[in-house]
């Protein structure tokens, strides 16, 4: 993902009313980039690759049901950790993170994640789901206001 994430960025660049700190934005991917291979977090898993709000099925407040498995591999499993970014306020995104046990490594690295994946959003669908682009919107922003909290 790394040269369609640095793609992204350039061309969010060129995208009219995002304002979003790119800057900030490519450093922390850069600095994830540099993150090492292995750890607790890089064994190759079945993942989602898609586990964002829309595809969250909440009844009486509790999580019912996951969908669309199109996603669905074997590799790096931080990639599902954009949901703590995209659904989570900071505090809970805390108690998430204990509750699941995430190592720094693996918690930079989903935090990437959810960078890649929110950017890869707005140069395709920027002018034809803005309600997609605002909820990415919204992931880009805990992304960059926790690296910056850190």
């Amino acid at each position: 993902m790394d040269d369609t994430t640095r793609h992204n960025v350039a061309a969010c660049r060129d995208i009219s009313g995002l304002d979003l700190d790119l800057d900030a934005a490519l450093r922390i991917w850069e600095e994830a980039m540099a993150l090492p291979e292995t750890g607790p977090g890089s064994t190759p898993r079945w993942y989602h690759g898609d586990l964002l709000a829309e595809n969250l099925l909440v009844r009486d407040g509790r999580l019912a049901a996951v969908l669309d498995f199109g996603a669905l591999a074997v590799g790096d499993p931080t990639v599902d950790l954009i949901v703590a970014w995209e659904v989570l306020d900071p505090a809970s995104r805390e108690v998430f993170r204990r509750a699941v046990g995430v190592d720094d490594t693996s918690w930079l690295r989903g935090r990437a994640w959810a960078l890649s994946l929110a950017l890869i959003t707005f140069p395709y669908y920027w002018s034809t789901m803005p309600d997609r682009c605002a909820s990415r919107l919204a992931v880009t922003r805990s992304v960059l206001a926790d690296a910056a909290s850190t």
